[in-house]
């Protein structure tokens, strides 16, 4: 078992990586997505995603603390980098308070339905679940740098 700071330390990882990709790409590309690429998420996007997930993950899940989400929305949100780092900043901030607030083998407060419920029986699971996502979704936007970067 790993200490909660131990945890956090890896999602402070993705998101100090998340920072950099938007800081790198500049207001002038943080809001492109990948020409051709049918479903591309643009770098302020998959910021505001990923905020969304911890959101709804780490509070609404794990602590019933109920945080609106429009997931469809997210994927479409424009902004700034300033805009984008103070969301990272905020979701960041709240990931820290969620995860000290886990009791990582009781249930979730507000456990989700169907399969996931099996997936997903412990907050612990559910915060590994929000690192998942941090991961996978920093994998999209550093290719997503990368490619906007090398066509200019």
């Amino acid at each position: 078992m790993i200490s909660i700071d131990e945890y956090l330390t890896f999602c402070d990882r993705s998101l100090d990586g998340y920072a950099a990709c938007v800081r790198e790409l500049g207001d002038a590309h943080v809001n492109r997505s990948l020409t051709g690429v049918e479903g591309s998420n643009s770098a302020f996007a998959l910021v505001a995603h990923v905020v969304g997930v911890m959101g709804r993950w780490g509070r609404t899940v794990n602590r019933g603390i109920v945080v609106p989400r429009d997931r469809d929305a997210e994927f479409t949100s424009t902004g700034t980098v300033e805009e984008a780092l103070a969301l990272l900043a905020l979701g960041r901030a709240r990931l820290h308070e969620d995860a000290h607030a886990a009791d990582l083998g009781a249930p979730p407060a507000n456990p989700p339905s169907g399969r996931d419920r099996t997936a997903y029986a412990t907050q612990g699971a559910v915060l590994l679940h929000v690192h998942e996502e941090l991961a996978q979704h920093l994998g999209h936007l550093e290719v997503t740098r990368d490619v906007l970067l090398a066509s200019g």
